[in-house]
């Protein structure tokens, strides 16, 4: 299958390199607004075609999959433009800056049969289905409670902190702590309740969430664009609880039991090894295609929907407004 990428930033790179060493797709094609970048971008990465144009290469009928790969502010323009161009689409995370645009965009690919997939890359990992096999297994008991954090240093990135780009800690470091929490409580939320610290630019740099579900469980959800953080996440069971080494990527998944008032490991699982983990979502799109689908089972559209609603809530309560929405 012929890929072609939309933007040639750093996160470009890590899909290109994913993209060439699977024996099932093709680094076909990169497209940036600077035709010398790339150029430069398909000559160093081993791309078969540049353009100086998106919607250049949107034309070019021999795209099967797009990878937008665009500050969040671009996201829905070029996803759309993708799919009224019959590409399937792999769109990064998050899907949209907000739930009207994750609807629109999830309603054309679903007119035109085409795949809209968010890349909201930790959902297609094997660490996700392990960490769900173990909750299901009763290993720890009904789980109650979620915690989760997520901290880079990353403030002095002006993407990060442009409200114009949809910049902030919320839609580029929360999301995964926010679907971290849904792969285990799901998506039915009660109530949230949510704080964070402006940066100069006035979008997030560091939060709090609080999310409260159904028969008393909860997340407590911390990120941070100051500070490098260990990312840890933890699902606290009635019998016991999983420690996760880093939610964005998880390296070790341990499992604690109770015993007589305290808790002892019962298992460590050490996930499969990485191509660059993005290999998974590449995958995943593959089959969908394959068999017809317009979401992929491992990221449905329902769910990225109500992730999105949960951020919306959350920036309500920040009081922010990106200035493309006013």
């Amino acid at each position: 299958m012929k890929v072609a990428i939309i933007g040639a930033g750093s996160i470009a790179v890590k899909m290109v390199k994913t993209v060439a060493a699977l024996n099932e797709t093709e680094s076909y094609a990169i497209a940036s607004r600077n035709l010398q970048k790339a150029q430069a971008f398909a000559d160093k990465w081993g791309v078969k075609r540049a353009y100086g144009s998106y919607d250049e290469m949107l034309a070019d009928d021999a795209v099967d999959l797009v990878y937008v790969a665009l500050p969040h502010s671009h996201h829905r323009e070029w996803t759309i433009k993708a799919l009224q161009a019959g590409k399937h689409v792999l769109c990064e995370k998050p899907l949209a800056v907000n739930a009207a645009q994750a609807q629109e965009m999830i309603a054309l690919a679903e007119s035109k049969n085409l795949l809209l997939a968010e890349a909201m890359w930790t959902r297609y990992l094997p660490s996700a289905q392990i960490i769900k096999d173990i909750i299901a297994s009763g290993t720890i008991g009904d789980p109650m409670t979620v915690s989760a954090n997520i901290g880079f240093r990353i403030d002095k990135d002006d993407r990060l902190t442009n409200p114009a780009l949809a910049g902030g800690c919320l839609l580029d470091l929360t999301v995964y702590a926010l679907n971290f929490a849904a792969m285990v409580m799901g998506t039915e939320v009660k109530r949230i309740a949510a704080s964070m610290i402006p940066t100069a630019t006035g979008v997030d740099g560091q939060n709090n969430i609080m999310l409260e579900y159904a028969g008393g469980k909860m997340a407590s959800l911390f990120s941070t664009m100051y500070t490098l953080t260990d990312r840890s996440g933890f699902v606290y069971g009635r019998e016991g609880y999983i420690a996760v080494q880093n939610v964005i990527n998880p390296q070790r998944i341990t499992i604690y039991g109770a015993n007589r008032g305290s808790y002892d490991v019962k298992r460590e699982i050490i996930p499969p090894a990485q191509i660059t983990g993005f290999e998974y979502e590449v995958l995943a799109c593959l089959r969908a295609i394959a068999e017809g689908r317009t979401e992929c089972p491992e990221m449905p559209h329902a769910e990225t929907l109500a992730v999105m609603r949960q951020a919306d809530e959350i920036r309500r309560q920040f009081g922010i407004v990106y200035p493309f929405e006013r």
